[in-house]
């Protein structure tokens, strides 16, 4: 439980169930506005969800926009009313816009968090009000020494996106150092420097020590809390709330010691993560396991939905309104050895020049540089009449070589391994590989065959894949006229079968703008809130951009403990109504 133990009943202002960026931003401005906080974190480290991510936050108005980028609020409001659809709630989009970029100020000025710009476009920078710059802050990278002893419960980042423990920057420099190592000096030079620095982190702290993305603000948060005397009680899970009179007063806990009471004046906060490894919610919420398929999930596995339990035992809802309830991954299950799996999340190698996906059949069935989500969103649509939802990363060799596939790295990195434990398969023909891999083979051939008669001059006449801003900000820009596309080229090829997973539930308790949470009829729990990816998303179940997910979960936890503390009265208002036909507004989005 960290460097305190409470006794079996403990008081406080306000108890925070969580502990990455939702938990966090809320604790630390509730102390800055007077509140005694406590924060309780079910597993071992702290930092959530927020420990694995970019660490990108999408913020219109930011106060980092560079100097010459145009951008308005109003252009931002007309991105998102068409981009949630049919639930665009104008009460809480308006905080947001309003807010986010006074968050930012907050917390760069009060605490030890900081951002630094980045040039990641809109997703869908073409559709009215898209941007192709400015709306997206990445956390700057920290040294986690400053966090003492602490250090050693910040939950390390995932495993599958680093290189034996080294983090690579959610800003691409690092990458692209990475990928040039072989042909620039500079980039080499900078790589056997960066190598050499983390070696050297590895064997005095056996942890990489400046961390970048979603660990950095996750650092970043815990030492601003820390610092303000928060207690973050790892090891610790909330059970269940305490309820009198119809009000939350507090949570029942277990810690090292056993249960005990922590009662809190303000109310509790459920921060738990969300419900991306709640088996039997999530087979009711994603339609590819209604139909029997896989779903691999790369956040933690503690987020089991402990939050939207927690407000249905005191009578909140938590209804799947959403088209699509979770922001959509595509995944692969990496062999790490011993019987032990990791899931890979495909980031970076759909949007390189020579890699195609295609389902079972051998087909195309997208523009492979879209987004994660849009990507995800169509896998599950382009199988929707098959029991699995799957796709296959396809590439020639010089590509493979280049650009790395999956958990595959790019040469000099040998792929052996991958070959002898199944993750990758090899075919001398495209012929032999979808035999291997169980893909249709004269789909697969026909499929090459007419994405290469374009390719060849750059063009993707089927899907456009490279037409957007977004499309071409992680392709490879030495590729001309199209950095997204390049053909197929001669054997041998390569095959990864790539499944469903997501970074995160986009479904949740419904709360009002405030983060009070809602009973069935509408009115607010009194005590109790929800904030981070426990509450229901903003974006409708859509992703517009790098950070949605961050950018909301700070805004509306500096919002929610601004309220608690009695200084944002302006923030409650009457909710909108709940949907009476939730199968109505899937169709109507």
């Amino acid at each position: 439980m960290g460097a305190t133990n409470p006794s079996r009943t403990s008081h406080c202002d306000l108890l925070v169930i969580g502990s990455g960026a939702g938990g966090l931003s809320t604790a630390v401005t509730a102390k800055k506005l007077g509140l005694d906080v406590v924060v309780v974190e079910k597993d071992t480290v702290f930092g959530g969800t927020t420990a694995f991510s970019g660490g990108v936050l999408w913020i219109p108005g930011n106060p980092h926009k560079a100097a010459g980028v145009r951008d308005s609020r109003e252009a931002a409001r007309e991105y998102l009313r068409h981009e949630t659809g049919a639930f665009f709630d104008a009460a809480a989009v308006d905080a947001f816009l309003d807010r986010g970029p006074e968050m930012v100020e907050f917390f760069e000025r009060e605490t030890a968090v900081k951002f630094v710009p980045t040039l990641y476009p809109d997703y869908h920078p073409t559709v009215p009000g898209g941007v192709d710059v400015g709306r997206s802050i990445l956390a700057a990278p920290y040294d986690i020494r400053g966090l003492g002893a602490d250090m050693a419960r910040l939950r390390p980042p995932l495993r599958t996106i680093t290189f034996i423990g080294m983090m690579f920057n959610s800003s691409n420099a690092d990458l692209k150092h990475f990928f040039n190592a072989t042909k620039s000096l500079a980039s080499f030079v900078y790589v056997v420097r960066r190598l050499a620095k983390h070696l050297k982190e590895l064997a005095l702290y056996r942890r990489g020590v400046n961390v970048t993305s979603g660990n950095a603000l996750a650092a970043r948060l815990a030492k601003s809390a820390l610092d303000l005397g928060i207690p973050i009680h790892t090891g610790t899970p909330a059970r269940e709330l305490l309820l009198e009179g119809g009000r939350v007063v507090g949570a029942r806990v277990l810690g090292p010691d056993g249960e005990m009471e922590v009662r809190a004046r303000r109310g509790v906060v459920l921060a738990s993560g969300g419900f991306s490894h709640d088996v039997e919610r999530i087979r009711t919420a994603y339609a590819h396991l209604r139909r029997g398929g896989e779903h691999l999930s790369p956040v933690p596995q503690g987020n089991t939905g402990d939050g939207a339990r927690m407000a249905e035992q005191a009578g909140g809802t938590v209804p799947i309104r959403y088209p699509q309830p979770a922001a959509w991954m595509p995944v692969s299950k990496v062999p790490l050895g011993q019987g032990r799996v990791g899931v890979f999340p495909h980031l970076l190698d759909r949007y390189k020049p020579g890699i195609i996906g295609v389902t079972r059949q051998g087909q195309r069935f997208c523009n492979e540089s879209e987004s994660y989500h849009d990507v995800g969103a169509a896998m599950v649509e382009a199988c929707r009449n098959e029991r699995e939802t799957a796709m296959w990363l396809v590439c020639d060799h010089a590509t493979l070589r280049k650009y790395g596939l999956g958990y595959v790295k790019p040469a000099p990195m040998p792929l052996g391994r991958f070959l002898r434990n199944g993750y990758l398969v090899k075919g001398r023909s495209l012929a032999e590989l979808a035999q291997r891999a169980g893909i249709d083979a004269a789909g697969l051939e026909r499929t090459v065959r007419e994405y290469n008669q374009g390719a060849a001059r750059g063009v993707d006449a089927q899907f456009g894949r490279g037409s957007t801003a977004f499309n071409r900000y992680l392709a490879d820009p030495a590729r001309q006229p199209n950095p997204c596309v390049a053909p197929v080229g001669e054997g041998p090829y390569y095959a990864l079968k790539v499944v469903m997973g997501d970074l995160g539930t986009f479904d949740g308790i419904r709360t009002d703008v405030a983060g009070r949470v809602l009973d069935g009829q509408g009115g607010a729990i009194e005590g109790l809130y929800a904030v981070g990816n426990d509450r229901a998303s903003v974006m409708g179940g859509n992703y517009p951009g790098a950070g949605i997910t961050l950018g909301p979960i700070m805004t509306f936890g500096y919002l929610t403990a601004r309220h608690i503390a009695g200084v944002e009265a302006s923030l409650v208002q009457p909710p909108a109504p709940a949907p009476r036909d939730a199968k109505e507004l899937r169709h109507a989005a």
